[in-house]
């Protein structure tokens, strides 16, 4: 009985290691069961400075995987890194290096972040024209201190050359700094002015492209006009005596026609003036002006035709029932007139106003009927008569 609680005690020691062996083993298996699926990607980098394995690697400064390994290749690094599978990125994506401060860690980003295209495949490199690196502050330091010291006394102003342009511009600037400040501000007002304008500004860009297009395709016919040019410019270089001469007497010629003016002015006023009334006939009678226009050519044609150059006389026709009482009746055209019986004037109300005029002066002589057998007081006819035969004292 005495060895029961010994033993219970070595029992509860086993149970204490073995439940320390299954936590241990516990955590060794987490990163196994808990790993997400990865591929690797190399990355070349000029330096890798303040970057380790494990260290992260992000997209958009999102963890997606971590660094596990770096090695100087030459006079580069190489990072291998493995990457979330399930992350996308870029088959030309670049590799940065980020320094957030001076004092926290580093990590590579990735960039530019997936949207559309290519994927790069797992064991894919980015080589060294696609990498970056911050610059460091002890090389920054080297900078100024080399650009400080190029400008100390050992440097350019080793003869004074950089203190005599720091006074010379001391006393440009020495009391100028109101239109110093205006000035500033007017270059702030032309860029607003250009950046409100951009627009029109590119188009007018553009048209000057496309102008210059124009005179870059048009150049054998831009040579030709200038050649062009140069022999016109050849011409009245080889004529200037000549030109010069009938510019002088143009002068000449202007100062003769301004005396004539100035002497004939009253003249030329009326002579205008009649001129501008003749011009208004020539509107206001426009419409016979074009018929006659249209009807000369056929009168001249007919007056040509009816020329006989034998007997040197004009051949015309006419009508001779015009003389008889036949005429006098109903025809084509008009309509006799019952009351007067003469044959004349029995269309005298469809005539023209001096036939008109005529039949009144016949009707006041008092024509009458000549005897159908003749009379010594009629003269002999040329035609032997038609009908009725008048007679009477008509004036003349």
């Amino acid at each position: 009985m005495a060895l029961s609680p010994l033993r219970d005690n070595r029992t509860r020691v086993l149970e204490v290691f073995i439940a320390l062996f299954v936590i241990l083993v516990a955590v060794a298996l987490v990163p196994v069961v808990t790993a997400t699926p990865s591929r690797k990607i190399t990355a070349y980098f000029a330096t890798a400075i303040g970057v380790y394995p494990g260290s992260d690697v992000r997209v958009l400064g999102v963890k997606v995987g971590s660094i596990s390994s770096i090695k100087p290749v030459g006079n580069q690094v190489k990072v291998e890194m493995k990457v979330d599978k399930k992350v996308p990125v870029p088959v030309d994506a670049r590799a940065v290096v980020i320094a957030p401060n001076l004092v926290s860690d580093r990590y590579v980003q990735l960039a530019p972040a997936y949207n559309g295209g290519p994927k790069m495949a797992a064991g894919a490199s980015i080589d060294v024209t696609r990498t970056a690196t911050p610059l460091e502050l002890d090389a920054l330091y080297d900078s100024v201190r080399k650009f400080s010291g190029d400008l100390g006394p050992q440097g350019l102003n080793a003869q004074g050359a950089l203190s005599d342009v720091i006074r010379v511009g001391a006393a440009n600037l020495g009391g100028n700094g109101k239109a110093l400040n205006n000035t500033i501000a007017d270059l702030g007002k032309a860029s607003q002015t250009l950046a409100d304008s951009s627009d029109d500004l590119y188009a007018t860009i553009g048209n000057l492209n496309e102008f210059s297009k124009m005179l870059r395709a048009n150049d054998g016919q831009i040579r030709n006009a200038e050649n062009q040019l140069a022999d016109v410019s050849g011409y009245l270089a080889d004529d200037r005596d000549h030109l010069a001469g009938a510019l002088r007497n143009l002068a000449i010629a202007l100062a003769a026609v301004k005396g004539l003016v100035e002497d004939n002015r009253t003249k030329l006023v009326k002579n205008v003036d009649k001129l501008a009334d003749i011009t208004q006939v020539l509107v206001d009678q426009r419409a016979a002006l074009a018929d006659v226009l249209d009807t000369a050519p056929l009168l001249t044609q007919n007056a040509l035709n009816a020329y006989d150059p034998q007997t040197r006389s004009l051949m015309s026709r006419g009508n001779l029932l015009e003389i008889t009482k036949v005429y006098g009746k109903a025809q084509p055209g008009f309509t006799p007139t019952a009351a007067d019986t003469r044959p004349v004037c029995a269309t005298a109300s469809s005539a023209s106003r001096e036939l008109r005029a005529e039949c009144s002066k016949l009707r006041a002589s008092g024509l009458t009927a000549a005897p159908s057998t003749g009379s010594s007081d009629t003269p002999a006819l040329p035609f032997p008569p038609a009908g009725t035969v008048y007679t009477g004292k008509g004036e003349r």
